[in-house]
C-alpha cells in the first residue's frame, strides 16, 4: 500500500504555503499519511494557535472517511446522511472546508488539512498543496 511520505508531505505543505501566502492569509498546514498519522505540520508566523489541531483533525478526517471534509459537511446537515458524525470518534471528525484527500494512482494515500482562515480560503490552500502531489 502506498502512503504519503515526508518528501511528499514537504512538498505539498510547501506548494499549500504559497498558495496561503499569496492570498494573504497565513494557515496551517497538515498531512497525514494512509493510516491517518501526522507526518508533517507547518504553522505559518501569524496562524492562529487554536487552528493547529483543528488543520491536523481536519487531515485526520479527509484520510479516515477518505472524502474531503467540504462534501462530508455538506452531507452532515440535519436530514443528510453524515447527520451527527462529526460527534463520533471523540469529537474528532471536522466537517468544515479544508480537509482534501491525497491521492496517487487512484488510491487515497494521505490528507492534507488547512486552518486559519474562512472554509473557502481553507480549501483553497488544500487544493494547492494536494495538487502538488
Amino acid at each position: 500500500m502506498s502512503t504519503t511520505t515526508l518528501e511528499d508531505a514537504r512538498r505539498v505543505i510547501a506548494a499549500a504555503e504559497q498558495k496561503a501566502t499569496e492570498i494573504g492569509q497565513p494557515m496551517n498546514i497538515a498531512v497525514v499519511d494512509a493510516g491517518g498519522n501526522l507526518v508533517a505540520h507547518v504553522r505559518q508566523d501569524g496562524a492562529w494557535i487554536g487552528s493547529v489541531n483543528i488543520s491536523i483533525n481536519k487531515a485526520w478526517t479527509s484520510k479516515a472517511f477518505d472524502i474531503s471534509t467540504k462534501d462530508l459537511g455538506e452531507n452532515s446537515q440535519p436530514n443528510q446522511q453524515f447527520f451527527g458524525i462529526q460527534n463520533t470518534n471523540g469529537g474528532k471528525v471536522a466537517i468544515f472546508a479544508g480537509g482534501i484527500p491525497l491521492m496517487r494512482e487512484g488510491a487515497v494515500i494521505g490528507a492534507i488539512g488547512v486552518s486559519g482562515g474562512s472554509g473557502e480560503q481553507d480549501h483553497s490552500v488544500a487544493e494547492a498543496g494536494a495538487a502538488a502531489l
